[in-house]
């Protein structure tokens, strides 16, 4: 049985902070109010959310994307979604593509057709910096847009064009999962190889060719994606972060994650809070 509390979520509104046409794109930030449920809907553009506070589960099928704090979800086009807002209010930056980018899509073979989440790396930065340009628009603003948009939609692209035509074998998934799970720990190619019973060269091959990263840069990019919400979500220090995150010092640290990023880690995390 509903409580007044969720009818009452349940018919809110969102409510919207700012909102303004930028470099063909309708960017906005809304306010969405704890426990709101959106039924089943869709939207004709594709949208991109950067979540800067709270919470939500949205699904679109049968997938199931956890947008929380410092996270960017991806939205194809004319795909149906329901919305469940956990039991805070959620901040969202949504940038709505208009149909200057639809040229744009079909002109670069743009791949936003398949939801995603992504948390840190390359992608949630460039919406950060998108999110900034925002926030402090000036003249210069639309050209600033554009160029990071372009950024965004190449490195989310990159991310979800598969590299083979068919499925990576069972073992080369499990050696991409043991990486996942290990996220902070730096394994050796050989350890890797023998956990998933094939030869360091062969998991070397196979990885890149499925994969396009190194084992290396995959795992480095595990531990940046760890880092960014650490550094987006806690109050812990930098160095400490750095340290747990395996990287020998904070410079070394510092230049990972704007390699990663484009962004310092302190400015990452001013950006992640600046709403």
């Amino acid at each position: 049985m509903q409580t007044s509390r969720a009818r009452a979520a349940s018919h809110a509104a969102p409510r919207v902070i700012r909102r303004r046409e930028v470099g063909g794109l309708m960017l906005s930030e809304c306010a969405y109010p704890p426990g709101l449920r959106m039924p089943k809907h869709d939207h004709e553009p594709a949208y991109f959310s950067l979540v800067l506070s709270g919470a939500y589960t949205e699904t679109i099928g049968s997938t199931q994307l956890a947008g929380n704090p410092s996270s960017l979800v991806a939205h194809p086009p004319e795909r149906a979604h329901a919305v469940a807002f956990h039991e805070r209010e959620v901040r969202i930056f949504r940038a709505e593509v208009r149909p200057r980018w639809l040229e744009l899509r079909r002109e670069y073979s743009v791949n936003i057709e398949t939801p995603a989440c992504f948390e840190g790396g390359a992608a949630v930065g460039h919406a950060l910096r998108l999110y900034m340009e925002f926030r402090a628009a000036d003249n210069y603003t639309p050209l600033a847009v554009e160029g990071i948009m372009l950024e965004m939609l190449a490195e989310i692209s990159r991310r979800a064009e598969p590299a083979e035509g068919r499925r990576a074998p069972r073992w080369l998934e499990r050696a991409r999962e043991i990486l996942h799970e290990q996220a902070c720990v730096i394994p050796t190619l050989a350890s890797l190889a023998a956990s998933v019973g094939v030869h360091p060269v062969h998991l070397a091959h196979e990885f890149r060719k499925f994969y396009r990263e190194s084992v290396g840069e995959y795992a480095r990019r595990l531990r940046v994606e760890a880092a960014c919400r650490e550094v987006a979500q806690s109050e812990r220090p930098l160095s400490e972060i750095a340290a747990d995150a395996g990287f020998y010092d904070q410079s070394h640290f510092s230049n990972a994650f704007k390699r990663h990023t484009g962004l310092t880690p302190a400015a990452f995390r001013s950006a992640a809070r600046s709403n």
